[in-house]
């Protein structure tokens, strides 16, 4: 929560880049692969192709084809780079962090910027919104690049087949400035809250509480585990408290939305939104074709709306969503 932060806060997408692996997964494909009747994945997530990676292809192979895309947008160099800003909730390795080998991968002009990461889960790219407007606030650095690459489809169990045929893989990277006096861009309101005891719905065991060498370990640690239903009535006897208390501390900001980046987490989790009052006209939705591509969802979601013209600079855009923890966030924004 955001009790004494003071909004609104300049803040400007200078430009947006994205990458996705070639190989499209069907459906049809996975329906066979675990054994499910025709139709069943749409219907049950509606989802109907996604983007998985090829063998050898690394989340710093994604994070770099995204960044150069996202780097002439901006119309800068990665030498005007002052921070590389991880937010994946997956990770090439435990050690070093994945931001390291982000910087590695752009190249020797990339040496000496200082790298780190936010992670969220799925909320990462909102938490680095978040940080970055903070840090450009104060004039910490001048350009952040925001690297956003999830590969999701290495650790999915396929003895469960809603949360197997659900995720997809792809890559994302902004970059984030303060706006000049005649540019638009701001963040006028940030909101999170946690609640922990949703924790075991949406996890991978493995870690220091599950390690690979420990006494009845077992390599389905390493899968990711969700418990859909659960996580959906959870997050939905969350959410109205959270967006009366975000509509009640910015009511006035949040007024006049021209458009609405949920987070692409099912069909049913983006079609809750109209009981909770948003007109579905301004809600971008891209989860039939991509799936849900974890901390890479909201920002894949927002490039759609940009590339496709449904968002415009000066317009006003709201971005939400749900993260395992159980976490909540929102952010409203001028593009």
């Amino acid at each position: 929560m955001n009790d004494f932060a003071e909004y609104p806060v300049p803040f400007r997408i200078l430009g947006m880049g994205h990458y996705l692996p070639s190989r499209v997964v069907s459906n049809r494909e996975l329906e066979e692969r675990m054994g499910l009747r025709r139709g069943w994945i749409e219907k049950k997530t509606g989802v109907v192709e996604r983007r998985w990676v090829e063998p050898g292809e690394t989340a710093s192979d994604m994070a770099a084809n995204a960044a150069a895309e996202a780097l002439r947008e901006a119309g800068i160099g990665i030498e005007d780079v002052s921070l590389i800003l991880n937010a994946s909730g997956t990770f090439q390795r435990v050690i070093p962090d994945s931001a390291a080998l982000f910087q590695r991968k752009l190249g020797s002009r990339a040496t000496g910027i200082p790298c780190m990461s936010v992670h969220t889960t799925c909320l990462s790219f909102l938490t680095a919104i978040e940080v970055a407007s903070a840090l450009l606030a104060r004039q910490s650095y001048r350009n952040i690049l925001v690297l956003t690459a999830e590969i999701a489809s290495y650790g999915l169990d396929f003895t469960s087949p809603e949360s197997a045929s659900l995720f997809g893989d792809a890559a994302v990277a902004a970059v984030f400035s303060r706006p000049r006096a005649d540019e638009t861009g701001q963040v006028h309101a940030y909101r999170m809250e946690t609640y922990g005891e949703g924790a075991d719905l949406t996890t991978i065991n493995l870690g220091t509480e599950r390690y690979p060498y420990a006494p009845g370990s077992d390599p389905s640690h390493a899968l990711f585990s969700m418990d859909g239903k659960k996580i959906y009535r959870f997050a939905q006897k969350r959410s109205k408290g959270f967006f009366d208390r975000m509509f009640t501390d910015f009511a006035s900001e949040l007024e006049n939305i021209d458009l609405v980046i949920p987070h692409q987490s099912t069909m049913l989790g983006i079609m809750s939104l109209k009981r909770m009052g948003f007109d579905m006209n301004r809600v971008v939705i891209i989860l039939p074709d991509y799936g849900n591509c974890v901390a890479a969802s909201i920002p894949l979601t927002l490039y759609h709306a940009i590339r496709s013209g449904r968002l415009h600079r000066g317009d006003r855009f709201l971005m939400l969503g749900t993260g395992a923890g159980l976490s909540l966030a929102a952010a409203l924004l001028t593009y």
